[in-house]
């Protein structure tokens, strides 16, 4: 670091949230995602760090820029060539670096696993339970980046099963995205599936087309879950579903009223119980939408719309963490509180 960034840092100091996030961090253990999904062999030009374009893509999604306005802002806001490891007189990269990065990533496929290293830290510092008493699962709708040419009378959200795919009905700029009816509003996007835990840490998502189902995709969000108990609301209320949970964990998923056989009093206490511990999951959504963009997808198609939802889950994963530790001025060191 030269003298004009170590002056740069001290007037920054240590409460800064991006601080505290490049001290939470191990970032080397994220190089082998990163190779991975650039499918690098070693030899020739390498061009810039991929940990530094990393670092740069975090630095677009928590701030909310294009890629121009990233290119720009790390030219001059000095809290972000600090994070992003950039000296003073170094090449910054461009617009069409991070573009290209990030379709690298995408068509590697390893933002999944960009999430799953930054939960590994964070269960490592003793931010994030390992086995959480409850995995909460719910969905939200993200409007494409596409401006529909069409607009039609769209199924309602939730509806079963899936209405068909025809791209004369569905035609716009987005091949991917799909039409759903939620109260009188229709929307052109996809469905954006996320698991917390009860602090609200995401440790699992999923994309779809708006017009998708939400039960079908139960099966998918429950993998890998080490909770006691999973919590969802009524929209992945069905027999399927319960069976599949039975190995899993305990059967958090709210009753249903069916036609014929309204709800007991005891479903409604249970409902209401459930509905106090989901606000974890709505918290989330919020955040992501407020702060990192989500209530629209950046770009066109289901795999680059996933790629911004795991970024998104990313960044409210590690501004939930830095929001807990406090660093200690000197070394460095932070602690929990």
């Amino acid at each position: 670091m030269d003298l004009f960034l170590r002056e740069a840092a001290d007037r920054i100091g240590v409460d800064d949230a991006l601080t505290k996030v490049d001290a939470l961090m191990t970032w080397r253990a994220f190089g082998p995602i990163l190779q991975r999904g650039l499918k690098r062999s070693g030899a020739g030009p390498q061009g810039y760090d991929p940990l530094v374009l990393f670092k740069c893509l975090l630095i677009g999604q928590w701030h909310g820029l294009s890629d121009p306005k990233l290119e720009r802002a790390l030219k001059v806001r000095l809290d972000f060539m600090l994070f992003c490891g950039l000296e003073l007189h170094s090449n910054v990269p461009d617009e069409t670096t991070h573009c290209r990065f990030r379709t690298a990533l995408v068509k590697g496929g390893v933002y999944d696993d960009l999430l799953a290293e930054v939960c590994r830290q964070l269960e490592d510092h003793g931010l994030k339970l390992r086995e959480a008493e409850a995995a909460i699962i719910d969905a939200t709708l993200v409007e494409s980046a596409a401006r529909p040419r069409t607009h039609i009378e769209a199924p309602q959200d939730r509806a079963e099963p899936d209405t068909p795919n025809d791209p004369e009905v569905y035609y716009s700029a987005d091949p991917d995205a799909r039409w759903v009816k939620k109260g009188s509003k229709s929307t052109l996007g996809y469905k954006a599936f996320v698991r917390t835990d009860e602090e609200g840490f995401i440790d699992r998502v999923h994309t779809t087309p708006a017009n998708r189902g939400e039960s079908p995709e139960f099966e998918h969000m429950i993998k890998g879950t080490a909770a006691q108990r999973v919590l969802a609301d009524k929209a992945y209320a069905s027999k399927a579903n319960r069976e599949r949970l039975r190995s899993h964990a305990r059967d958090g998923i709210m009753r249903k009223a069916a036609r014929g056989r309204p709800l007991r009093a005891s479903e409604k206490r249970f409902n209401t119980l459930i509905s106090k511990r989901r606000f974890r999951v709505e918290q989330c959504f919020g955040t992501m939408k407020r702060l990192f963009g989500l209530h629209r997808a950046r770009y066109f198609g289901q795999a680059k719309t996933h790629a911004q939802l795991a970024m998104a889950a990313i960044s409210q994963n590690l501004l939930k963490a830095a929001n807990k530790i406090k660093i200690t001025p000197k070394a460095h060191n932070f602690e929990c509180h």
